[in-house]
């Protein structure tokens, strides 16, 4: 059997929910388990949906049941549970470009969004995200990697009761600014050399946002989110998802 991911307790702590528990009206899903491990390991490996190992099932199956649990929005519920034991004390914004694999280009434009970007590196996705003052996956959004970051901002932290946002200079925006203490809260962001009005910040605070950089570490250690594969969004955000999810339950 290849090698899992989920201890025992990791498992209790997502099993009731997701679809096919008794609860639930009719055969929804059968051997969620299994399932997810298979998702996982594609996860865990980057490799093609066609090479799971037959000890999982029959790959297409697994990628039409990933691709219907997708379309059913079923991982975001899953992690929004975890996200709310979320410590907002602190949080911490950033963004990381991701490559898109040649294998993820090419989808028509009707199907879904594609949040894929062509720039001189070649094409890109990037995630924008926040994280808790424990490091933890709280907010997460995609767009085309030539997104400046300060794009994405005040969505990021829109609604998040928190007493301090900590970001570095491409965030040194007044109106994102503003739009922090509007809320009662803190900006920890230092200038950029450019501003002429220069504000002070906290260092040895501000010293805490290698947190969201340890994050995107921990996310890019499955291949899947490191490289983008997908061709639709929907795919990529949904293996975001996922991943975040297990950093939660680790």
């Amino acid at each position: 059997m290849p090698r899992t991911v989920l201890r025992d307790d990791q498992w209790e702590r997502i099993a009731d929910l997701l679809p096919g528990k008794p609860s639930d009206p009719g055969c929804t899903a059968a051997d969620n388990r299994g399932f997810v491990e298979a998702v996982l390991w594609v996860l865990r490996t980057g490799a093609p949906w066609r090479d799971l190992p037959e000890e999982f099932g029959n790959w297409n199956s697994l990628y039409q049941r990933f691709a219907r649990w997708e379309r059913k929005g079923v991982w975001d519920p899953v992690f929004e549970v975890f996200s709310q034991d979320a410590d907002f004390q602190d949080v911490f914004i950033d963004s990381s470009i991701i490559r898109v694999h040649q294998h993820g280009a090419g989808a028509e434009k009707k199907n879904s969004p594609q949040a894929i970007g062509r720039s001189r590196g070649g094409l890109t996705t990037k995630i924008h995200a926040l994280v808790d003052a424990l490091g933890n996956p709280a907010r997460g959004r995609l767009t085309t990697g030539q997104v400046h970051d300060i794009v994405e901002a005040e969505a990021l932290i829109e609604g998040v009761p928190t007493e301090q946002v900590i970001a570095d200079k491409g965030y040194d925006s007044k109106a994102f600014i503003d739009t922090i203490h509007a809320r009662g809260a803190k900006a920890n962001i230092p200038a950029r050399a450019g501003n002429s009005n220069p504000r002070d910040f906290d260092a040895h605070e501000y010293k805490a946002r290698n947190l969201v950089g340890r994050f995107f570490n921990r996310i890019k250690h499955f291949r899947r989110i490191a490289t983008r594969y997908e061709k639709l969004d929907g795919r990529y955000n949904a293996m975001l998802t996922v991943a975040a999810v297990v950093i939660w339950l680790a």
